[in-house]
């Protein structure tokens, strides 16, 4: 029972983190940076890879200072912890589906380390109704330089964790540490691959989906599949 469990919140986990990942704030910002900077496809997709692994980084130490509290309320909860860990899965769900239905979408602020400049051309997009195909080199802002440039793409993936996946360390916390290295290689694999991906996809011009459906529906589709594995955990608990 304890291993159909974890499948499922390990398949539902790589879900969402890859379709968060695949939400255009997650990878339109290096489409056009690149474009802005004049960069080949290889260094904007290592540029991409490193942006989505400190993105990971970042997400993985708040869940590894959240297995640390739930180890020590394991103790204390005892076989109570189920029924603690579902619940707080559930809310996270319904969290998500009230901000959703009252209108809050998934996006990044200037963060700390951010240029402006770039911080201006990462959303420059919040208003075009297909930005990836329509932006030309000379609708950008003028480029700054690459240091610059590729200090600000880190910063606003570093600084913002996935916040959507948080929940799962909490569903994972009941399978020790193989359940946090577990989820935070998925979370890697899912956020990294994905990010590169639609990256690629869209420097080669080749995206014909516009997934501005999927950023605007976000935090539904992650409320209804938080609370489905809340509320499997604790209807199978041991």
């Amino acid at each position: 029972m304890d291993h159909a469990v974890l499948t499922t919140i390990a398949i539902t986990g790589f879900g969402v983190a890859f379709f968060h990942a695949a939400i255009p704030t997650h990878w339109l910002p290096f489409v056009l940076t690149a474009r802005a900077q004049r960069w080949n496809h290889a260094k904007a997709l290592v540029i991409t890879a490193l942006a989505g692994s400190s993105h990971v980084l970042f997400t993985a130490v708040l869940g590894f200072l959240l297995t640390l509290f739930g180890f020590a309320l394991h103790e204390r909860a005892g076989h109570w912890f189920p029924r603690i860990a579902g619940s707080a899965l559930l809310l996270f769900g319904l969290f998500y589906l009230y901000r959703q239905l009252t209108g809050h979408v998934h996006g990044h602020a200037r963060v700390f380390g951010e240029n402006p400049q770039v911080h201006a051309a990462h959303h420059v997009h919040e208003h075009d109704h297909d930005p990836a195909m329509d932006l030309s080199v000379e609708e950008i802002p003028p480029p700054v330089s690459d240091r610059i440039a590729i200090t600000s793409l880190l910063a606003l993936l570093t600084f913002s964790p996935c916040e959507s996946f948080i929940p799962f360390y909490v569903a994972g916390m009941r399978y020790g540490w193989l359940g946090f290295i577990l989820l935070t290689a998925i979370l890697s694999v899912a956020t990294v691959v994905g990010m590169l991906i639609f990256t690629w996809l869209t420097l080669a011009g080749l995206r014909q989906i516009n997934l501005r459906a999927l950023e605007k529906f976000e935090l539904g589709i992650m409320g209804a599949l938080l609370c489905a594995v809340g509320t499997l955990i604790i209807l199978l608990k041991p």
